[in-house]
């Protein structure tokens, strides 16, 4: 019998390790390994570890209809994962186990333990690229290393998808069925609250979910992408990340759906860089593991940089009451909703590494602690990229005025009065006068002045 151990990965369409495991026709088992401890200190937002959950229930119908049964094993953390999938394997019969990269440093060092444990065994296994268009370690430079910069990064990217089209896999046909039934799904996990209905609402689960939401969005907001994409106030973006983040979609598939849909035109273009984006990140993790580990890229930068550990002003930054109005907004939803726009991830971020000079570890633990679509990967490269400590990182002179920001990005100031109540009764772009800020009194001042914070910055990152 063969084995798909599923990871970050969950879905039946695009899955190449299914695919495989399935065309000798031979009965075939699904695993799914809860990690709770592991997730834990990997700070995982407990409404991720509920979309998890809530995805594996629409996996496990998905692979009942191809004759597959889905087995959970509950092993606390990754380092002790080889033994327990040992025994399985033996007490099932598995000859073969199939699965797909994770490029994470603890899941690298988890995946190799398990392959000489499977070696030592006499177990076969095959390892297959998913995460990627194109796999790490096929992009190089002309002298063989990593990119450190996206934009030759992207060009070499998308010559090879140039000569060679990426491709979705299909869905496997039915297998033979297999004696073993179906493992029961937790309902939680202990230490992860459960998320209650609105906000499940808000996050359905499970591919099909994903794939009309994917759907939806090239239809309707693709073609405006690369005028709107900055605009919290419209809400244009497509909000897949959660999908891809689980793995529910593939890149792939969203890069196989624009081209299809708007192939050669700019607005697509634009789209497609967020996605090889995501590449470049997860090529960022095996080039240059430091990055997993805590570490900035710029290792001179943990060196000189005095970052500031400010309790008291860290915690306003996460309860939104910094007094800066698009900041304080785009915190509340991250709070409420699990989720935050793109711009406003770069502007709070910004904010909390340069204006208040905090260490931007703080702000990318937190996000993890709080996004629905927080990955490793891309946590990190953003955040690193917005303290200028990272890969093709803002030059640290280039600050963002998170009040120009506001007023260009959310011009009548609706996401912000959305967020704010206190802000309700200024009217249209009043919410971005400083003056009529200041006589809110339920509202909080400004914790910094924008011009002093950014010459403290400067200076800090020139020592």
């Amino acid at each position: 019998m063969k084995l798909v151990w599923f990871r970050r990965d969950l879905r039946v369409s695009d899955h190449p390790a299914l695919w495989h495991a399935c065309q000798s026709g031979e009965p075939v088992c699904a695993l799914f390994v809860v990690s709770a401890a592991q997730w834990r200190e990997h700070h995982m937002a407990a409404i991720q570890v509920d979309f998890m959950l809530r995805t594996l229930a629409v996996l496990q119908q998905d692979l009942a209809a191809l004759n597959i049964p889905l087995k959970i094993l509950h092993i606390d953390r990754f380092a002790d994962t080889a033994t327990p999938l040992i025994q399985f394997c033996q007490q099932h019969q598995i000859d073969q186990v199939f699965w797909q990269h994770e490029y994470e440093w603890n899941e690298r060092q988890r995946d190799q333990a398990c392959i000489l444990a499977l070696r030592d065994a006499g177990i076969d296994y095959q390892l297959f690229h998913d995460q990627c268009l194109i796999a790490p370690k096929k992009i190089l430079t002309g002298s063989g290393e990593f990119y450190k910069v996206f934009t030759p990064f992207k060009k070499n990217w998308l010559k090879q998808l140039s000569e060679q089209p990426a491709v979705c896999t299909p869905v496997p046909a039915p297998v033979a069925s297999c004696t073993l039934s179906a493992d029961p799904l937790p309902a939680h996990i202990d230490g992860f609250e459960p998320m209650d209905e609105t906000r499940q609402a808000l996050w359905p689960a499970g591919e099909h979910a994903a794939q009309q939401r994917l759907t939806q969005f090239i239809a309707r907001h693709l073609a405006q992408y690369a005028t709107e994409r900055n605009r919290p106030d419209l809400d244009h973006t497509s909000r897949l990340s959660a999908y891809l983040a689980v793995g529910a979609l593939s890149n792939r598939q969203c890069y196989v759906a624009a081209h299809q849909a708007l192939e050669g035109r700019v607005e697509a273009d634009v789209w497609v860089s967020e996605l090889c984006w995501r590449d470049f990140y997860r090529h960022v993790l095996i080039g240059f593991p430091r990055v997993s580990r805590g570490q900035a890229f710029d290792v001179a930068t943990d060196r000189h940089v005095e970052w500031s550990y400010d309790q008291a002003a860290f915690t306003r930054w996460c309860e939104g009451n910094t007094g800066v109005p698009i900041v304080d907004a785009a915190m509340r939803a991250l709070k409420a909703e699990g989720w935050m726009h793109n711009r406003l991830r770069m502007i709070t971020a910004m904010f909390l590494t340069k204006d208040l000079l905090i260490d931007w570890r703080w702000g990318e633990r937190y996000f993890s602690e709080q996004l629905i679509d927080a990955d490793l990967a891309s946590n990190n490269g953003g955040w690193q990229w917005s303290a200028s400590t990272g890969t093709d990182a803002a030059p640290y002179f280039r600050i963002m005025n998170p009040f120009t920001q506001g007023k260009e990005h959310d011009p009548s100031g609706l996401y912000i009065k959305r967020w704010i109540p206190e802000l309700s009764r200024l009217h249209g772009d009043q919410v971005h006068d400083m003056k009529l800020l200041a006589l809110c009194k339920n509202y909080p001042r400004p914790m910094v002045d924008h011009k002093l914070a950014r010459e403290r910055a400067i200076t800090a990152f020139k020592r």
